[in-house]
C-alpha cells in the first residue's frame, strides 16, 4: 500500500470518534419519507464547509411525471430538496457519483422498541435508531470518505459526486430526478444496505391490489350469500401457488436462494366492515419480487393470469371476477455486470481493508441503481454497511465496525476510481 493510501486510513482511524458522532447526529433528526428538509439542511450545511460545490434543489413534480420511470405518488416535492455536492477534480480521472437515501420508514409511537427511535443509542458495537442500517450510514460513509481523503491532502484527478436523495422509500424520484436534471458519472456506487457485500444487481418490486365482490346476505341469511373471506382465502392460496411456480423456474446466479430473493405474497387481508355483517367485500393488498433479466411487465401479468384462472374454477367468481390493481411502488430490477471495474474495484479494496474475499451477490432489496443503470448511462454498484435483513425493523442497528469499514473501503475506491495527483 502506499504512503498516500496508508495516510488516508490512518487519518479515518484517528477520527473514529468524529465519524460515528456524525452518524448518530444523523439518526437523531426524523427524516420520515415526506419530512426530509431537517437532514437535507444538516447535510448541504456540512458538505459546504468541506468546501464541496452544493448544488441544492426542489423536484418539479409536474416534470417528473412525464418521465418513463415515474410512478404515481400522493405529494409533491416542496420543502424537501435533493442534493449533489460535488469535489471537482484536476481533470484527467474517472468520475463517479455516490448515492444514498436520507428518508426512512414511520416508527409509528415507537411500538416495539427498547429505546426512543431517534435516540441513536449505542450498544454492544451498534448504532441504534430508524435510517442507522437504511441507510445514513451509507451516506455518512460517502460524505465522510470524501471529508477524509481530503483531509489527508489527497488531489484526485476525477469528480467525485456525492448525491443525497429524498422519497426513496415510496418512489425512487429523487434519484429520479438527478438524472433528470442531468447528473452522471463514469460509475456509481449506491451506499444502500448490503452488510459489505458487493453487489452488481438488486431486485424489482411490484405491489398489487386485488379487489373481490362477493354477494351481500343479511347475518341471518348469511347461507344466501357469498363470503369475501372464503373468496378472499382462495385468492390467497393461488397467490402462494404462483409464488412456488416462480420460486421452481426463476434462476439468476447472482441469487442463488430464491426464497429470499421472490417473495410473492399477500401482506393485507381486508375484509367485511361490522362484527355482524356478512363480510361480501375482501380487499387483498401484496407484493412480489423480480430478478434482473426478467420481463416486468410480464410478471406482472403472470399475476394476472394466476387470478384469473383461480377465479374461472370458482362458481361465483367465474362470473365475478377479482379486479387486479398494481398501485404503489413499482421498481424494476437492475444489474450492471459482475465483473464490471467498479464491481472489481470495491471489491479489491474490501480485501485490502479487511483481509477477506468479498461477496459478491444481488442485492435482496428494490435500490435506486435501476434509475442510475437504466436512465442515467452511470454504472452502479451496491455496498454499504447496514444489513437488508435488518432494515425497516424495530430496533434498527448498524454495526459500528462495518460502518468504519466502509468508510475505508469508500475512500480507496474512490482514490482508485477518480486517480489522484
Amino acid at each position: 500500500m502506499s504512503d498516500a493510501r496508508q495516510k488516508v486510513l490512518a487519518t479515518i482511524d484517528q477520527s473514529h470518534d468524529k465519524a460515528i458522532t456524525f452518524l448518530q447526529q444523523m439518526v437523531a433528526i426524523p427524516s420520515v419519507t415526506g419530512d426530509e428538509a431537517k437532514i437535507q439542511a444538516f447535510l448541504s450545511d456540512y458538505m459546504k464547509k468541506l468546501g464541496l460545490d452544493v448544488d441544492i434543489w426542489e423536484s418539479d413534480w409536474e416534470q417528473l411525471k412525464k418521465h418513463p420511470g415515474y410512478i404515481p405518488v400522493d405529494r409533491g416535492y416542496e420543502g424537501r430538496p435533493n442534493i449533489v455536492a460535488t469535489w471537482k477534480g484536476s481533470g484527467g480521472g474517472r468520475s463517479i457519483l455516490l448515492n444514498g437515501h436520507t428518508d426512512v420508514i414511520p416508527v409509528g409511537n415507537g411500538e416495539g422498541w427498547s429505546d426512543n427511535p431517534w435516540s441513536a443509542s449505542i450498544k454492544d458495537g451498534r448504532i441504534y435508531g430508524r435510517g442507522s442500517c437504511d441507510m445514513k450510514s451509507g451516506v455518512a460513509s460517502h460524505i465522510l470518505a470524501v471529508e477524509y481523503l481530503k483531509a489527508a491532502g489527497v488531489k484526485l484527478k476525477g469528480d467525485v459526486l456525492i448525491n443525497v436523495v429524498i422519497d426513496e422509500e415510496v418512489s425512487g424520484h429523487g434519484t429520479l430526478d438527478t438524472v433528470i436534471r442531468g447528473y452522471k458519472a463514469d460509475a456509481g456506487i449506491s451506499g444502500e444496505t448490503s452488510e459489505l457485500a458487493v453487489q452488481p444487481a438488486c431486485i424489482g418490486r411490484i405491489w398489487f391490489e386485488i379487489e373481490i365482490q362477493g354477494k351481500a346476505a343479511g347475518i341471518q341469511r348469511r347461507y344466501q350469500g357469498v363470503s369475501g373471506i372464503e373468496l378472499g382465502y382462495k385468492i390467497t392460496k393461488a397467490i402462494e401457488a404462483l409464488e412456488a411456480k416462480r420460486l421452481a423456474t426463476v434462476k439468476h446466479p447472482l441469487y442463488p436462494k430464491a426464497i429470499d430473493a421472490l417473495p410473492c405474497m399477500i401482506g393485507a387481508f381486508h375484509a367485511g366492515s361490522f362484527p355482524s355483517s356478512f363480510p361480501a367485500t375482501c380487499l387483498l393488498k401484496g407484493s412480489m419480487a423480480t430478478v434482473p433479466g426478467e420481463d416486468h411487465e410480464g410478471v406482472k401479468r403472470s399475476l394476472v393470469e394466476a387470478v384469473a384462472a383461480a377465479a374461472a374454477a370458482d362458481p361465483w367468481m367465474k362470473d365475478h371476477p377479482p379486479k387486479v390493481r398494481f398501485v404503489g411502488y413499482d421498481a424494476q430490477a437492475s444489474e450492471i455486470p459482475s465483473d464490471h471495474p467498479i464491481v472489481t474495484t470495491v471489491g479489491k479494496n474490501y480485501t485490502e481493508v479487511t483481509g477477506r474475499q468479498p461477496e459478491i451477490s444481488g442485492r435482496q432489496g428494490a435500490a435506486d441503481t435501476r434509475f442510475l443503470n437504466l436512465y442515467g448511462h452511470t454504472p452502479t454498484v451496491i455496498f454499504g454497511p447496514g444489513s437488508t435483513a435488518v432494515m425497516h425493523s424495530d430496533d434498527e442497528y448498524v454495526s459500528i465496525e462495518d460502518y468504519i469499514t466502509a468508510i475505508k473501503v469508500m475512500a480507496l475506491s474512490i482514490y482508485d476510481w477518480c486517480g489522484a495527483d
